[in-house]
Formats: structure tokens, C-alpha cells, sequence
């Protein structure tokens, strides 16, 4: 019986971000799919009550917290995990932020879902890009396998990282949250959120374009009756944003901040088209939220987008305010196009399944093991 244990910090993040939610489906799929599977989790010494989503996994917490631990694990692979961990046959590093050592014979994983503290490291404050760098490069050296979350992502990191592409494990993702069932309607109320609008999810930080996204915005707003819900907290130099939403101009827009899961999902419900222009993205899971609701989504023709995406979405150059606009009117004004790209997003995203990234998981443990 294979045995793997999973570091989960991100979990005890105040914001666990894409890669908190990747642990968070992960775990509960890999049982699922292989409930003969000896699963176990590891994490940093964190002031915060664990996560009711680990309670009944066994769970070793180490002795150091994340400022000294993550340096210290990737410039000189110290110190070792205790010997609780010397068990596992697997140790699977969910992102290059912090790659654990393992001892002889046991097999290290490392999941990269972008290199965006590479591609633009203006995006990360300098101590954390220090830390995905050095990460990224302690892994290239010591994984037995390493799994990246689309084929663009994979191309990143054979082009940046000198391996050959073939020998990168691709595993997409699935939906980031459930879809509900109620009538969204007294969430949206509950959020000030008018109808009809436009969603977009995301931090409200330089790589997520919000600037070009509320310029192109008000370049068709008086031409439609939609609101822009942007849903999701400022983020990292979020100064300009501020600067331009404190402007004046059409149209209306609502910042709802952090909000929870079911209102997420009201959101994305009551959304008649959902917009997400992003300079760079690993994989992409807004836009695979939206599809599985049957909102039409407007995204960019960069990164992992178009491969995520497909025909399921209009495909806009996120560096041109006006190819942003064009896209969004071209949505919003034509209803044959809105139900063909619900229809399409629906199909799509039944591809993506946690269920499928635990199945092809299990088979990168399985063959790191065998290498």
C-alpha cells in the first residue's frame, strides 16, 4: 500500500489562494479515488486551530514556522523532517514555494501551477519571489517527479527550467467551489450587488488587470445597462486601482471584497457575462467556475487560458484596453453568441474533475516510485 503524506500550509493561510483550494479538493479526492491509500499531512507550526478539513487526517506538525522553515528547506535542504515523516513512501509539495527534504529512498512530488515569480516578478513582494525562486530552482533538482497544472504551465517550466517537456506530469484541476441550487437573489441583495452585471473574481493586483478591465468597462458602459461586480480583495500595489475606481465616469461599479463560497457561487449565477483578462495564468480556475455555471466568459488568448477555455469562451489580448471592450460588447449584445459560449462553458467544464486530477496524481506517485 503506497503512503504519502501532503504538506498543507497554504491551509492555515489567512488567504489560501489558488493553491490552498488545490489542497483543500485534493485530499478528500486522492481517498475517494484510492481508499486503500495511506494519506497523511504535514505541516509548519502556525498559531492558528487546524482546519476542520484535517481533523480526521493524521497530521504531524513540524517544530518551525514558515520564516525560518522555508528559507532554510530551500538553500541548504535543512533541516530534516521529523521522524514521523520518515514513513510515507511520498512526499508531495503542493506548490516550489517550500520543497521539503526527504530521506533515502522516499520520492519527493512538487505540484508548480505557474512561474509567474518569474514571467513577472513585480507581482510577488521581493521576499516571497526570493522564495518561489529558489524553491523552483531546489526543485528542479530534487523532485522525483514534477506535476504542472496545464500544458503552458509545462512549457514554462521546460523553457525556464531546462527539462525536457515530456518528462513534466501534466494534471489539470477542477472547479475551485460546488454549484448551488437556491435562488441567488438575497445574497446578491445582501452584497448591493444591481442587476444586470458583469463578474469579475480575483485579487485586485497588477497580474489580474484590473486596470484595463475597468477602463474597457466604461468604454461600452453607456451603450449597456450592466453594472461591474469586481468580487475579491485589494491586493498587492493596488494603489492605482483605488486611484481609478475613485474616478469618475459611466456606468456603475461594485467592490463586493472577500466573500464567502455560497456567495461566490450566487455571483456567478446571477452574472449574465464573466469577465477575467489576466496578464498570466497557470491554469485558470475562475474561468472553470464560470463555465460550470453556464456563464458566458470573456478571457484572455494568453497562458493557459486558450487551453482551458477552448471554444468555450471570446478570447480578447489582455494588454489592449479596447480589445477587452470589444469582447465584453460583443457578448452582451448578441444573445445567439451568450447561449452558445453557456452551452460550450457547461460541456468544458465537465472535463475537469477533481476525480480526474486525484486518478492522475495517484499515477505520478505511482511512477516516481517506479523511476
Amino acid at each position: 500500500m503506497t503512503s504519502v503524506a501532503i504538506q498543507v500550509d497554504q491551509l492555515f493561510y489567512r488567504v489560501p489562494g489558488g493553491i490552498g483550494t488545490y489542497v483543500r479538493r485534493l485530499l478528500p479526492a486522492l481517498r475517494a479515488a484510492s481508499p486503500e491509500l495511506d494519506l497523511s499531512v504535514f505541516h509548519s507550526r502556525f498559531a492558528r486551530a487546524v482546519p476542520e478539513e484535517l481533523e480526521d487526517l493524521r497530521g504531524v506538525q513540524l517544530e518551525r514556522g514558515i520564516r525560518s522553515l522555508y528559507p532554510m528547506w530551500n538553500w541548504s535542504g535543512r533541516p530534516p523532517l521529523p521522524s514521523p515523516l520518515d514513513r510515507p513512501d511520498v512526499i508531495h509539495a503542493p506548490s516550489p514555494v517550500a520543497v521539503p527534504p526527504v530521506r533515502e529512498g522516499q520520492r519527493l512530488v512538487v505540484t508548480v501551477h505557474d512561474l509567474a515569480f518569474r514571467l513577472y516578478p513585480d507581482a510577488y513582494p521581493l521576499a516571497w519571489g526570493l522564495l518561489h525562486r529558489s524553491g523552483f530552482r531546489r526543485a528542479l533538482r530534487a523532485a522525483s517527479a514534477i506535476i504542472a497544472v496545464s500544458r503552458s504551465t509545462a512549457s514554462d517550466i521546460a523553457h525556464l527550467g531546462g527539462l525536457d517537456e515530456g518528462s513534466i506530469h501534466v494534471v489539470p484541476l477542477g472547479g475551485s467551489f460546488p454549484v448551488g441550487s437556491e435562488d441567488p437573489s438575497s445574497l446578491l441583495d445582501g452584497l448591493g450587488v444591481p442587476r444586470p452585471y458583469i463578474l469579475f473574481v480575483g485579487t485586485l493586483e497588477p497580474r489580474k488587470n484590473p486596470l484595463r478591465l475597468i477602463r474597457a468597462y466604461r468604454r461600452i458602459a453607456s451603450r449597456v445597462p450592466h453594472a461591474l461586480v469586481l468580487a475579491g480583495p485589494m491586493g498587492w500595489r493596488s494603489d492605482p486601482v483605488r486611484r481609478e475606481l475613485a474616478g469618475s465616469g459611466p456606468g456603475s461599479i461594485v467592490v463586493t471584497g472577500r466573500v464567502s463560497e455560497p456567495e461566490l457561487d450566487a455571483l456567478h449565477r446571477g452574472a449574465d457575462a464573466f469577465v477575467y483578462p489576466s496578464l498570466y495564468e497557470g491554469f485558470g480556475l475562475p474561468v472553470l467556475d464560470a463555465m460550470a455555471r453556464g456563464v458566458p466568459v470573456v478571457t484572455s488568448d494568453t497562458s493557459s487560458l486558450p487551453e482551458l477555455a477552448g471554444d468555450a469562451a471570446v478570447l480578447v489580448d489582455p494588454g489592449s484596453t479596447a480589445a477587452i471592450a470589444e469582447g465584453l460588447e460583443r457578448v452582451l449584445s448578441d444573445e445567439g453568441e451568450r447561449s452558445r459560449l453557456a452551452a460550450a462553458g457547461l460541456a468544458r467544464a465537465r472535463t475537469f474533475t477533481w476525480d480526474r486530477t486525484a486518478r492522475e496524481t495517484l499515477e505520478v506517485y505511482e511512477r516516481a516510485l517506479a523511476s
